[in-house]
């Protein structure tokens, strides 16, 4: 029964400080850090203001392309300074002959279909500037976005800066909207303050950029593309920045089956990057990184998950054994998960019949997250997760908007 305990206690703790733990470390350190002064100080030129290539790789987005087009010219950056490239491999709905209308957008077509990563790779060829600023073609960008990426760019240590992924909300969420709107306001924090303590752990595909000359070609298989592309910026010795001030803005997933499908390609994802970046596990060379990149993404993707389920029949075996109405530390526990995963099937009930209490859908999105880790293992190691596109359905544009 020790062992059990044992076990038991090692598990929470790791989910615990996966999702909380981590963040509230992260903030006595950033704490400490100020009152010594070690913020990190400011270098570079203030000047700085370089030719940019705003960068989407599309497919079949002649929905979204004139508001895309039009945003992208709208932008708080001189115009002159700014390329638009898009990369529309297998479009078939149009997309490459409507773009090739604007006369100031460089279009690169290429009939076959090979996934996004090919996009990015065969276009990451023609761009000539500095600094490439990548985006999908589905999202707006706030009018300072472009400014405010580049502002980081004047550190020379800095060699990719990540803007924030924002939601479209409505004043009665889905449990998509609300659970994905309150999960990114969380991760945002987490990204300040690793930018604070040494560096982001990855950049938000909606809206990132890096140094063009730091660009690595990412293999065709690859997943999670901004991921990838950014720790190996950081693993080449430069910092990943993170700036709210710059934002992407899309609506959430139409309804939770749609973000299902999407967080479980992200995991399918995740566990392929933690395979593909073991070397950044190693904290004797990388140090703080991989404290970070360890602590933020690396338990959520592997160890956490994993522990969830394992706790929930040792929690029951000891509660048992210590009495589940005497309410002692292990019977608590245990009542404590029987109301969580009831708030969780409740919300997912009340959702199918579109009766929103958001607070359920906290609950709610945390079983999603955590059941699409196992369902995205499950997909990567049967190795049938496609490289292409999978668009998950969005819900409708509103004026409200959730960081």
């Amino acid at each position: 029964m020790e062992s059990l305990k044992i076990i038991f206690l090692v598990a929470l703790f790791i989910i615990f400080y996966s999702y909380l733990g981590y963040g509230i470390l992260l903030f006595v350190i950033v704490k400490i850090r100020r009152l010594f002064g070690l913020g990190k100080p400011f270098t570079g030129n203030e000047d700085y203001e370089p030719e940019v290539t705003l960068f989407v790789a599309a497919y079949n987005e002649k929905d979204y392309l004139a508001e895309k087009v039009a945003n992208s010219k709208s932008l708080n950056y001189p115009s002159e300074k700014v390329t638009q490239l898009w990369v529309t491999d297998g479009s078939d709905d149009g997309t490459p002959n409507l773009l090739k209308a604007y006369k100031d957008v460089e279009v690169l077509h290429h009939d076959e279909r090979a996934g996004k990563i090919a996009a990015m790779n065969r276009g990451m060829k023609y761009v000539k500037t500095p600094i490439v600023i990548f985006s999908d073609g589905n999202t707006n960008l706030g009018k300072d976005s472009i400014k405010e990426i580049i502002r980081l760019f004047r550190d020379p240590e800095v060699g990719c800066v990540s803007g924030e992924k924002r939601i479209y909300s409505k004043d009665v969420d889905s449990a998509a909207g609300a659970g994905e709107g309150m999960y990114w306001k969380y991760e945002s924090q987490l990204k300040k303050w690793d930018a604070e303590l040494y560096s982001v752990v990855g950049a938000a595909g909606e809206l990132f950029a890096i140094r063009t000359e730091l660009w690595q070609e990412v293999e065709k298989d690859t997943l999670l593309d901004d991921f990838m592309i950014s720790l190996r910026v950081a693993m080449s010795g430069y910092t990943i920045q993170y700036n709210p001030e710059a934002y992407a803005i899309e609506n959430a997933s139409a309804n939770v089956k749609e973000e299902l499908k999407r967080k479980v390609r992200i995991s399918a994802g995740g566990i392929q990057s933690v395979i593909r970046l073991s070397p950044l596990l190693n904290i004797f060379k990388y140090g703080t990184l991989s404290f970070q990149y360890i602590s933020h993404r690396v338990l959520r993707w592997t160890l956490t998950p994993l522990f969830l389920l394992l706790i929930i029949p040792i929690n029951f075996i000891l509660a048992y054994n210590e009495g589940f109405f005497e309410f002692g530390l292990y019977s608590l526990l245990a009542w404590g998960q029987i109301l969580f995963y009831t708030a969780a099937l409740l919300g997912w009930f009340l959702e199918n019949r579109q009766i929103r209490l958001k607070i359920l859908f906290i609950p709610y999105y945390f079983f999603i997250m955590n059941l699409s880790v196992f369902l995205g293992f499950e997909r990567y190691m049967k190795g049938n997760q496609s490289v292409n596109w999978e668009r998950a359905q969005r819900g409708s544009n509103t004026t409200k908007v959730v960081a």
